[in-house]
């Protein structure tokens, strides 16, 4: 037990910081937008039951109306197709919900592409100046994406010809799939993929082969410019939804000062 004594110890004195990387939920929260025929999900709304008055004098408290993938949220498995008969997200083994990150930074380069796609080569890359990717950990990608997250129209960033978000290209969601060690990876933007991923082959390759693969995504994420590009402890806690394919979640992340 002095390990954990140590790190509540640790916590307290702030010598490990507590990073929240969730996006405040609310009616405002962007949410991704299909094309007809295709469903949307909700936005994210609170109903009043009673607030100190003759319906509850003493309490206050609301019903909640939300998608299972509004705001800050965990794909899992089972929320397509290639994963169908995969785990939901009441399924999901408690000690994969606590595990290490690192972080990529392409944000430089969505600042000049929107579009931008995240690759191979840029992941290998990375592992030669920080070492390989951890084993049952996350991969997190820094577009800075999330400095749009309280406009909807800027964080879609859509025109004519659809969305225009940054992303991970086929190519590199097929490694993260089947060849990297990660459990999952998460992004800045409404979805794991980019925007433009309903015109790759295999359409949202993202979804497709990770999801399909039995592992995780997280989206809307914020505050990963305050991660170190190693070293840190993800901590994500969705809704044990029987038969769920996601829920919002609270991110955090532990990182060491």
């Amino acid at each position: 037990m002095s390990v954990l004594s140590d790190l509540v110890s640790a916590i307290s004195a702030g010598t490990i910081e507590v990073v929240d990387l969730t996006a405040p939920l609310s009616s405002e929260t962007p949410i991704l937008k299909l094309p007809p025929p295709f469903a949307d999900t909700s936005t994210f709304s609170l109903e009043e039951i009673s607030r100190y008055d003759d319906r509850g004098p003493a309490w206050y408290w609301n019903n909640i109306h939300t998608g299972e993938h509004t705001g800050t949220h965990l794909d899992a498995p089972i929320h397509w197709v290639t994963a169908r008969d995969g785990d939901d997200v009441s399924q999901i083994r408690p000690r994969r919900l606590v595990a290490p990150a690192v972080v990529i930074d392409v944000s430089d380069r969505v600042a000049d592409d929107p579009d931008y796609l995240l690759t191979v080569e840029d992941i290998r890359k990375w592992e030669t100046d920080h070492g390989p990717l951890p084993a049952g950990g996350w991969l997190l990608l820094r577009t800075g994406w999330d400095a749009r997250s309280t406009d909807q129209e800027l964080f879609l960033n859509a025109d004519e010809t659809g969305p225009h978000t940054p992303g991970i290209s086929v190519a590199a969601a097929q490694w993260l799939a089947t060849e990297s060690p990660v459990i999952g990876v998460g992004v800045e933007t409404v979805g794991t993929d980019a925007g433009a991923a309903h015109s790759f082959d295999p359409p949202f390759p993202c979804h497709s082969f990770v999801l399909g693969a039995g592992k995780y995504g997280l989206t809307q994420l914020q505050n990963l410019r305050l991660l170190p590009a190693t070293g840190a402890v993800l901590i994500a806690a969705p809704l044990p939804i029987v038969g769920g394919s996601g829920s919002p979640t609270r991110v955090l992340a532990l990182v060491e000062r």
